[in-house]
């Protein structure tokens, strides 16, 4: 009896030794099988993605090429896998109707989430653009406005800067929003401001709601200085937030996303109207 159990352990530990390799198919069993696995099918997702993009128009091909360089590895995977499955997203090519005047979307992931809202709701009365990424804070904007703008003519911008902003010093995102306006406005478009939409408290992660609503008095300052129009989907979508916004997020359900792409597809028509 003494020696089963030292047996009993030997054989054991043989039989583990000698089991065979994990089938293709099964989860993996460390974090470098995982890696793997995510690399070869973000290789195949890439493979085929850019197999699809070489059968587009070159204006297309342009347009993806722009997207790859400034998606980012969040949101570029996605958008590949989205084109690939034919599924339509807010960085959808825009054939542009040239009877319709283009407007332009420049904001964060909440402006991503009512883009497509928007442009059902002004089809066939505007070409709706968005920047080809998420835009992030005004440091980032002062960086990308050239890309964010290229070179066609706007008819209006529906600009926003917050969320990503929130710690910033309100010196410094009071002086970016003017040089951000000031270079909008030279394109001779009607410029939209949308006030950041709220954001709940989140210690953790160094997040105050308070914080938006100082910088959305920052930001009117700096719009009613500059007779920039502004769209307060703040004040708006406040009362409703129990019903549209995701609990303890910054984001919004499906039903959100419509609420403030109505408000949006509002103030761009009253601003092309002027």
């Amino acid at each position: 009896m003494k020696n089963a159990l030292p047996l009993l352990f030997l054989l054991t530990t043989s039989a583990f030794a000698q089991s065979p390799a994990q089938p293709a198919g099964v989860e993996p069993t460390n974090a470098a099988e995982a890696a793997a696995k995510k690399a070869a099918a973000n290789a195949k997702l890439d493979e085929t993605y850019q197999a699809l993009v070489a059968t587009l128009p070159p204006p297309q091909q342009a347009w993806e090429r722009l997207l790859q360089e400034n998606l980012g590895a969040f949101y570029l995977p996605f958008h590949k896998s989205d084109r690939i499955k034919g599924v339509s997203n807010a960085w959808d090519f825009v054939q542009d109707d040239p009877a319709l005047p283009r407007v332009l979307l420049i904001g964060d992931s909440v402006s991503r989430g009512y883009t497509q809202a928007v442009r059902k709701l002004l089809k066939g009365k505007v070409n709706v653009h968005r920047a080809p990424e998420n835009c992030g804070p005004t440091a980032n904007g002062l960086k990308k406005i050239e890309t964010w703008l290229g070179d066609g003519k706007w008819d209006a911008i529906h600009f926003n800067f917050g969320i990503h902003d929130r710690a910033t010093p309100g010196a410094d995102y009071t002086q970016r929003l003017e040089q951000l306006v000031e270079r909008m406005g030279k394109t001779g478009a009607k410029l939209v401001w949308a006030s950041t939409t709220p954001i709940p408290d989140d210690l953790p992660k160094k997040q105050t709601a308070a914080s938006i609503v100082e910088h959305n008095e920052l930001a009117a300052t700096v719009m009613k200085k500059r007779g920039v129009a502004v769209d307060d989907l703040f004040t708006a979508i406040t009362p409703h937030l129990a019903t549209l916004q995701n609990p303890n997020d910054v984001h919004f359900n499906a039903e959100g996303y419509e609420f403030l792409g109505k408000e949006v597809a509002r103030s761009l028509e009253t601003a092309l109207k002027k």
